[in-house]
């Protein structure tokens, strides 16, 4: 699939594409549990969207990594669509 493809409310994603922006993480605590999040853009030649990373995925992903989501999730905040692996997806790194 490519990005430009991704719509509002899907789920079953799978998409490969660079990490082209990343934002600083922030720390939250939920539920009596502490957790990272971050923004990041993902980017391949039909388009961006706006990459969510939950905790482990904040550390193992920088800006020119490629990545590949498999079975990911893509929300709407504010008119914005946001893709993340979700609760059932994965987020890879690939080796160059």
């Amino acid at each position: 699939m490519d990005i430009g493809e991704i719509k509002a409310n899907q789920g079953k994603i799978n998409v490969e594409g660079e990490i082209t922006e990343k934002d600083k993480p922030r720390e939250f605590d939920k539920f009596g549990k502490k957790g990272k999040v971050c923004n990041a853009v993902l980017e391949d030649d039909s388009g961006k969207i706006k990459l969510t990373l939950w905790n482990d995925e904040v550390d193992r992903v920088n800006k020119g990594d490629k990545v590949k989501i498999t079975n990911g999730y893509c929300s709407e905040y504010q008119g914005e669509k946001q893709l993340s692996a979700g609760k059932f997806g994965k987020l890879e790194v690939m080796k160059e």
